[in-house]
């Protein structure tokens, strides 16, 4: 059987899919699609902690599905901007399950996790997989994976 781990970047599905389509990401049929492709052995989703009751639910829902969530404080900069990026720890996470998997899907299209893609394809010769939202996913990243598939249809709530 195929074993997948699953990287969901929270933040960047969530503003691609709402700047492309207006609606939300639908994990349930992303993780419905990889079951079919094998076994999800590992999944983590990364967000950004707020603290509010809707997105305690979000979380509670992504982990009835399997995926272990994995939260940052939000930090309100004095500016006015904030800050809240998971790139260091997915990169850690999918190089540390690299090597106990044949396949690696990233939910993102954040164009610095291309070097992470080409470093775990020849290091551990896992196949490597992109969902990313057509116009907002990275070239780059797109080129970088095995496969690339299009954040549309069933994926879309």
């Amino acid at each position: 059987m195929n074993r997948i781990a699953l990287f969901a970047d929270v933040q960047n599905l969530y503003y691609t899919v709402r700047q492309a389509h207006g609606r939300h990401f639908n994990y349930a049929a992303l993780w419905a699609e990889l079951s079919a492709r094998g076994g999800i052995v590992e999944a983590y989703a990364y967000a950004i902690d707020r603290g509010d009751a809707k997105q305690q639910q979000f979380q509670q829902i992504l982990r009835n599905l399997g995926f272990e969530v994995k939260l940052k404080p939000y930090i309100q900069r004095s500016d006015g901007s904030a800050k809240g990026d998971w790139d260091v720890g997915i990169t850690i996470d999918v190089l540390d399950a690299a090597a106990r998997v044949d396949e690696v899907v990233l939910a993102s299209g954040d164009g610095d996790f291309d070097m992470l893609l080409d470093k775990v394809r020849q290091a551990h010769g896992v196949q490597t997989c992109v969902y990313g939202v057509p116009g907002l996913t990275a070239q780059s990243l797109i080129r970088a994976a095995d496969r690339y598939q299009p954040v549309e249809g069933a994926l879309l709530l």
